[in-house]
């Protein structure tokens, strides 16, 4: 039997026709993705990541101080140590009861620290947009790969079905020539 390509024998009937219409819609998908990569590897200098500008590196680092326990440990021992020493000094408190300049620094930091805060989630997003993306794109390639693998072994099975049916056929000649060949005898009692 000649060597035929392995994907010549590949044969989509054996697939339900839903299973078929998967099969069509992640090839069309892996087309559209190669030719997408195509187009970027092209323009790799212009598609990289731009590194992050002086803002950007300013929300983070906002971000990374004021989420940590330790601003917020500072920030309560100053707030403590604001409050006691103007209630101690009573009348000559520069911040007296109902402390209304403490009020408006907390109110300033807050509106400041706020929008850098999102600035840098919003970034943060981005990148896990981009880093979810590219986990689908690995994901479809597996599972293309797995079912090119599955119609590898299917056609595998099925050359091996073939060969096995042909030696049969081949031993079940060859019995039949031998049978013919043996003279038929009857059967002696004596033996």
């Amino acid at each position: 039997m000649p060597a035929r390509n392995a994907t010549s024998l590949v044969k989509p009937s054996h697939l339900a026709p839903e299973e078929r219409r998967w099969l069509a819609a992640l090839r069309a998908h892996r087309k559209a993705h190669r030719e997408k990569s195509a187009r970027r590897d092209e323009h790799l200098v212009e598609t990289a990541a731009p590194a992050a500008t002086p803002g950007q590196r300013l929300a983070d680092a906002v971000a990374r101080t004021m989420g940590s326990w330790t601003f917020i440990a500072v920030q309560s021992v100053a707030i403590v140590v604001w409050i006691s020493f103007n209630i101690l000094r009573g009348t000559a408190a520069w911040d007296a009861y109902p402390f209304i300049l403490l009020n408006l620094l907390l109110s300033f930091q807050a509106a400041y620290t706020a929008p850098a805060i999102m600035m840098s989630q919003n970034r943060q997003s981005e990148i896990d947009r981009r880093r979810a993306e590219n986990d689908y794109e690995i994901n479809v390639k597996a599972e293309l790969e797995i079912e090119l693998l599955h119609e590898k072994i299917d056609v595998l099975k099925e050359q091996e079905l073939l060969n096995l049916t042909q030696a049969v056929r081949d031993l079940s000649t060859q019995l039949a020539q031998l049978s013919a060949r043996l003279p038929t005898t009857t059967a002696n009692p004596e033996l």
